[in-house]
């Protein structure tokens, strides 16, 4: 998506700031930035919590704005996607509690147990131990 790539090179300072944490894979959890999902760009999303992140400054309130990102919640909802709404001043104001505040939702997102992968482990049995 063009778009996405062109909003890669655009991005924000709280949106920066906030990449450069979420680089960093915090808790094991992989982000990417600008992940295209439908006709959608999220801003951030974390694929195996099924989480997006979206940074809004004050334009979120302006205007047909929130009816828009309203619609688009209800769209991604009805993917399997959560949406995480962070206040760009938040990001510039304490960037460590908006960190812990989206490792911990997205860990409380991620699926108890993980497929095992084609031609991976043998799953193990009901007390842990390998079959």
């Amino acid at each position: 998506m063009k778009r996405a790539r062109r909003l890669r090179r655009e991005m924000t300072l709280p949106e920066v700031l906030l990449w450069t944490a979420l680089r960093e894979r915090p808790a094991g959890l992989k982000f990417r930035r600008q992940h295209p999902s439908g006709a959608y760009a999220l801003d951030f999303f974390c694929s195996d919590a099924r989480l997006a992140i979206e940074v809004d400054g004050e334009a979120h309130n302006l205007g047909a704005r929130p009816i828009r990102d309203e619609a688009r919640d209800n769209w991604l909802v009805a993917a399997g996607i959560a949406t995480l709404r962070i206040p760009a001043a938040e990001v510039l104001k304490d960037l460590a509690a908006v960190l812990e505040t989206i490792v911990a939702t997205a860990q409380s997102r991620l699926p108890l147990h993980h497929p095992a992968a084609p031609g991976g482990p043998p799953p193990r049995d009901k007390l842990g131990e390998d079959l």
